[in-house]
């Protein structure tokens, strides 16, 4: 399964960065984020200094059951600077970078009896920018285990078109984000697609 199929914490999702041969564009982030001349993002180490939106366990798109015996969480992550932006506007400024990181769930671990705890296990991460470059101005990059330049994923995956078709506000899954879905709301900046998908039905 594709990670950003999960980045409805969405993966997929990810404070503005400086790119470097490519832009002159300043960072707004803790962090300076480079794309290299070959168009790959480059691994932001510092991600869990970043401001956590939420959690999932399990998540999945599809209705098919999931793997017997695997659970697996889905934390995101968005610098402060970005995360700060959305508050005030509702949308994500340009040079967002939302951080997926997906990791093992175990139960029965020390004394624990009930439910389900994140493990050291990654079992993947894969980064959301939003650059007014990219067409529709998004673009996902998944990171392999080596946390190599990550080169993004063209845009006529399934990814692209979901975030567009069920993303709660700027085709990113702030209906999973618990602190900002009130703020998509009360700024007026929810989707029309979202809007009718959870409009009472007559």
């Amino acid at each position: 399964m594709r990670l950003s199929n999960a980045f409805g914490l969405g993966l997929m999702a990810l404070s503005s960065f400086a790119v470097g041969p490519v832009s002159a564009q300043p960072a707004a982030s803790d962090e300076v984020l480079h794309i290299d001349d070959a168009g790959k993002l480059a691994f932001p180490t510092n991600y869990r200094e970043w401001v956590f939106l939420s959690s999932g366990l399990d998540m999945s798109y599809s209705a098919d059951t999931p793997m017997a015996g695997q659970h697996l969480f889905n934390n995101v992550f968005a610098p402060r600077a970005a995360y700060e932006g959305f508050l005030k506007s509702g949308t994500w400024p340009d040079g967002t970078v939302l951080m997926l990181e997906v990791r093992a769930g175990k139960t029965n671990q020390s004394i624990l009896k009930h439910g389900e705890i994140q493990t050291e296990e990654i079992v993947g991460t894969e980064a959301h920018v939003k650059d007014s470059r990219f067409k529709g101005g998004w673009a996902f990059f998944p990171f392999d285990s080596d946390h190599k330049p990550a080169t993004e994923i063209p845009h006529d995956a399934t990814c692209y078109s979901c975030h567009q078709a069920h993303a709660a506000a700027d085709t990113t899954f702030v209906q999973f984000y618990p602190t900002l879905l009130p703020v998509a709301t009360s700024l007026h900046t929810l989707s029309a697609s979202y809007l009718a998908e959870t409009a009472p039905k007559p």
